[in-house]
Order: structure tokens, then sequence, then C-alpha cells
């Protein structure tokens, strides 16, 4: 079972990661301006926009709690949630660097998506390493 092999850190950070992005989308979707008032920035046209972003956010933190009782097993839902967290600080370094966004909107990266880089990346690490040594033992 992928579960016996999971170390025991790896729950609680993706239940962590589950709780915050869950909160942080409901905020994003009762609040939708909120964000660019702290930061000082124009209001978007269409908040509705930032709102259904909220609710993408807020599944991403479903499928991270679902999969922390089983990460070894439900790595493709963490690859993909990886792959937001490293992909949206790269299109805001982008739009800063464009002047479509001040740098200080990047901030939200550092704990949307910075945080959770090294924990992100040794649970599908352990998964990896865990299905090579399936293969390997099926192989035999």
């Amino acid at each position: 079972m992928p579960q016996s092999e999971a170390r025991p850190w790896m729950k609680p950070v993706l239940l962590a990661a589950g709780a915050y992005n869950i909160a942080w989308g409901a905020f994003m979707i009762l609040f939708p301006l909120q964000i660019f008032q702290w930061l000082d920035m124009k209001e978007p046209n269409y908040p509705e926009h930032w709102q259904c972003i909220g609710m993408i956010v807020g599944v991403y933190g479903l499928g991270y709690a679902i999969a922390a009782y089983d990460p070894l097993r439900h790595w493709p839902v963490i690859l993909v949630g990886w792959l937001g967290k490293v992909l949206g600080p790269i299109g805001a370094i982008h739009g800063a660097l464009t002047g479509k966004i001040p740098w200080r909107f990047g901030l939200i990266n550092l704990t949307n998506d910075v945080i959770w880089w090294i924990p992100f990346t040794l649970i599908l690490l352990a998964a990896w390493r865990y299905e090579k040594r399936l293969k390997t033992k099926s192989a035999r």
C-alpha cells in the first residue's frame, strides 16, 4: 500500500495546503477586490474572473486534502498542484517585468506557491521512488 510508504509529515502538510487553499479561495470569492485595495492596485473591471480563480484555488485545496490520506497514490493531484505553484510565480514575474502588475503583487506567490515547492517536490519524489520499486518487484 502506498499509504504505508508515505512519510508521517506528508499528511499534515497536504491537509495544511488544502485548508490554506480552501480559505484563500473562499476569501477571493467573497472579497474579490480586497487584495487589490490592500496592494493599492487598480481594481479589475471583472472581479468575477478573480472569483473564478478563487474557485479553482479552493478546488485544488479539496484535492490536496483528499491526497493527504494517500499521497503516494494520489501523486497526480499533487503534480498538478506543483505545476500551478511553479508556473504561477513565473507568470507573476512576467507580469511584473512587462509592467502589467506591480512587483508587490508577487508577494501573494510566497504563501500561495513558493512555500509549497519543497514539500510537494519531496512528495512527488517519494511517489516516483515508490512506483519505481513497485515496477521492479513486478518485473521479477
